[in-house]
């Protein structure tokens, strides 16, 4: 036996839940709050943004629709119209977002769901929550679904840049920067989305000396894709669904209750091959979605049993026992009780 299978025989099992935010876990967009805090017209923002893909066009320069908001928002920062936000104040306004029927509750009951399904202690087996958006992540983890989870990817601003020249300077005062956003530290749009699959699938979140590019053995991986579930409203997640379901994953997209639109890209989806399932945005005890879930949680960890069985079984083989001859030895003609074949 390898060193690499004993591990995987030995080792802790983790299912992951990966979650897409805005009308996912939210029922609308998470800038809401900050719109409200600054008076900033909410539908002229969004208008803008979607017509600056085309215009930016014209000017022969190419955008990415996902993300064009980002600079849009420090247009608004820089004239002033939002002047002084800061991470912080993401943060803090993040604690406004009210979360979708039956959250953060239900986070704990799912890793309850796992935790206990093998409570005799068969398995190691949990479960850990993650975060991937489009949005912003400060105000995700200023939410109160941060405690909740094990790790948010979501777009990052930088306050003050460092200056040319900075490295030089041994009496430049860091400190004395403003906090004011005016940059773009990190940008995820639905394609990059998938690398933060592969990021957790590796465990390169939980190590740094882990590059998410470099090749790794499915045993050595973390979290293997066919135990994650990836919960998304719509197409703009194909990508991601994708990928989970193409590593043996589940895909599941949800709809707000009573729009009829969401329902019928939801039901598209389905039919094209694209999710396993789609059910409302409501994770109380009663709701389809949650008990899908709840579900589907419990079949991987059958899975994982019915794969540590087949392991055992396979790889470590019968154990030895004792030897004797029925017609001389005075034994039971049965074998030797298991206890004493332990060694």
């Amino acid at each position: 036996m390898s060193e690499s299978e004993e591990v995987a025989l030995r080792e802790s099992h983790i299912i992951a839940c990966i979650w897409d935010f805005d009308k996912t876990l939210i029922k609308g967009y998470m800038q809401t709050p900050l719109f409200r805090e600054y008076g900033v017209d909410e539908k002229l923002f969004w208008r803008e943004v979607n017509m600056l893909p085309k215009l930016y066009a014209e000017r022969g320069v190419r955008v990415s629709p996902d993300t064009v908001y980002l600079n849009h928002l420090l247009s608004y920062v820089r004239s002033g119209a939002m002047a002084g936000l800061s991470n912080a104040k993401l943060r803090e306004l993040g604690g406004k977002l009210e979360f979708c029927d039956g959250l953060p509750q239900f986070f704990e009951e799912l890793r309850a769901t796992a935790e206990s399904a093998y409570c005799a202690g068969k398995a190691d087996i949990r479960l850990e929550h993650y975060v991937i958006s489009t949005g912003l992540a400060e105000m995700i983890r200023g939410s109160e679904i941060a405690k909740h989870v094990d790790g948010v990817f979501g777009c990052e601003f930088i306050e003050e840049p460092l200056p040319p020249y900075f490295s030089t300077q041994p009496e430049f005062d860091l400190r004395s920067l403003s906090t004011q956003i005016s940059q773009i530290g990190v940008m995820v749009d639905n394609t990059i989305k998938t690398r933060f699959i592969f990021e957790i699938n590796k465990g390169a979140n939980k190590n740094p000396a882990i590059d998410v590019n470099a090749r790794m053995s499915p045993s050595d991986r973390r979290i293997p894709i066919r135990n994650m579930i990836y919960i998304a409203d719509g197409p703009s997640d194909v990508p991601v669904f994708s990928v989970v379901r193409k590593g043996g994953g589940k895909a599941f997209a949800v709809y707000t209750p009573g729009v009829e639109a969401e329902f019928a890209q939801n039901d598209m989806l389905l039919e094209d091959g694209r999710i396993d399932s789609y059910g409302p945005n409501v994770y109380t005890p009663e709701s389809s979605s949650s008990q899908w879930l709840k579900m589907h949680v419990r079949k991987i960890c059958d899975r994982i049993m019915r794969d540590i069985d087949t392991a055992l079984e396979t790889r470590l083989g019968k154990p030895p026992s004792h030897l004797h001859n029925p017609a001389t030895d005075d034994f039971p003609s049965e074998e030797y009780p298991r206890e004493l074949d332990l060694f």
